[in-house]
């Protein structure tokens, strides 16, 4: 029995002095790379929660983006912020930027680090006021879209939108002790710096070729994490590379504008197909799970609700066209409705979160053709004869097919009648239908020629 309590004693004291030898040698790489929107905040804040879950010594962000959506900026600040672990940003590799929504990101993080041939700043906000049609799309990336405003704050709601910008920046340049009269200038006027002036200014505090380089460099380093201070070692340390996963790859597809547009297009077409011919199935199921798919995706995108409505409102008026026909007024209305809607959908100014103007052509002129078709089918089908009743078998000719008594019976569409007629008939007479009486025919016979 003693034996058995000096074995555990041993077996526990070994567990609790192998667990910071973990923690000390397993440092976490993370990707930052592309338009920060839904699916690239999802992937660094949940390897973020991981990272911590493994007891990683540190984490590397490692940023190439040209800016994005500030909701999924601040949403990975909140998580670089509330963190529990050192976060270490590092713009990567040589030509990659911190552009936008990634200067504030960089800002947040506890050591900001660059490459050669980086560059960070072009922080001006873009307005994500009420929505509007959208301007003629610019020769420019995503992420400059605030490198030369041509006029800042020119009116109050730019004003509030910079202001609130300003005081963010300047918030996070104060915690990490950074430059904030440079990120003032990049939020107000959206300057930019190379790598080696961004060091030289104190709006960075490494600048690594590598990561190997990074490493070495932050050997030492004494960072505050809250109000304890923590010693960096990374003289012997294991670098994990946190892959993407399918969750971030599916969310990278949805929240695609495009892909979100088509998605609840195909719906609301999928619907309406099950509609107008129930018990097919297939169709109905797929509208759900694409119109589901597609909220979901609008959820976290800036969307227009008016725009979205429009759409829908469209959608109604050309579906009603075809089942109530008003000679195009609905459709025409339907598809002034789609149109705008299409355009206005997306509640930003941000050229990576636009709908494809060809996208939204290639819909509208579909939804008319498919309109122009429809009446062209009703317009048909009024111009032609009535077929229904036994109307339409007047002037229709026959022949005589059996004799039974008194009877006289033809065959015309593929059913026997009963004629009556003021000549005799044999088999074989062809007869005119001149009117319908009851259910007999009353018939005329027609001369045999020669």
């Amino acid at each position: 029995m003693p034996v058995t309590k000096y074995f555990l004693s041993i077996l526990f004291l070994f567990c609790c002095l192998q667990a910071p030898a973990y923690a000390a040698k397993s440092v976490w790489l993370i990707d930052v790379k592309g338009g920060i929107g839904p699916a690239t905040a999802d992937h660094m804040v949940r390897g973020l929660e991981q990272a911590q879950q493994e007891d990683a010594a540190f984490v590397v962000l490692l940023i190439d983006t040209p800016g994005g959506l500030d909701s999924a900026m601040r949403q990975m600040i909140k998580a670089v912020l509330a963190a529990r672990i050192p976060v270490i940003g590092y713009v990567s590799p040589s030509g990659a930027r911190a552009a936008s929504a990634g200067t504030y990101l960089l800002y947040a993080t506890h050591i900001a680090a660059m490459a050669p041939a980086t560059n960070l700043g072009a922080a001006t906000p873009v307005q994500i006021g009420a929505p509007e049609l959208p301007s003629v799309p610019q020769q420019k990336d995503s992420g400059a879209a605030g490198d030369q405003p041509k006029s800042v704050g020119s009116t109050a709601m730019e004003r509030k939108i910079i202001n609130d910008a300003v005081a963010y920046i300047q918030g996070l340049a104060n915690l990490r002790k950074r430059n904030s009269e440079w990120a003032t200038s990049a939020v107000r006027e959206g300057v930019s710096v190379p790598a080696a002036e961004a060091l030289s200014l104190g709006v960075v505090d490494i600048v690594a070729a590598d990561t190997t380089s990074l490493l070495r460099k932050l050997d030492g380093r004494i960072i505050k994490l809250g109000e304890a201070e923590l010693t960096l070692s990374t003289s012997d340390v294991d670098i994990y590379h946190h892959p993407i996963d399918w969750r971030s790859d599916f969310l990278s597809v949805i929240t695609d504008p495009n892909v979100a547009y088509l998605l609840i297009l195909i719906g609301v077409y999928g619907l309406i197909f099950e509609v107008s011919n129930p018990g097919f199935g297939i169709p109905g199921i797929v509208g759900v799970v694409c119109i589901c798919v597609a909220l979901y995706a609008f959820q976290v995108l800036p969307v227009s609700y008016a725009g979205l409505a429009l759409m829908l409102l469209g959608i109604i008026l050309m579906t009603a066209e075809a089942f109530a026909p008003s000679f195009g007024v609905l459709g025409l209305g339907g598809i002034a409705a789609f149109s705008i809607g299409s355009i206005i959908l997306m509640d930003t100014e941000l050229p990576a979160y636009q709908i494809a103007m060809p996208l939204i052509v290639a819909f509208t002129a579909f939804s008319a053709v498919l309109l122009v078709f429809t009446l062209g089918l009703l317009v048909r089908a009024r111009k032609q004869s009535v077929v229904t009743g036994m109307a339409h078998l007047v002037g229709s000719s026959a022949e005589v097919e059996l004799l039974h008594g008194e009877e006289t019976l033809v065959r015309l569409d593929g059913e026997l009648w009963q004629v009556r007629c003021e000549q005799p008939l044999a088999i074989h007479d062809h007869v005119t239908v001149t009117a319908v009486e009851g259910i007999a025919l009353v018939v005329t016979k027609k001369r045999r020629d020669g």
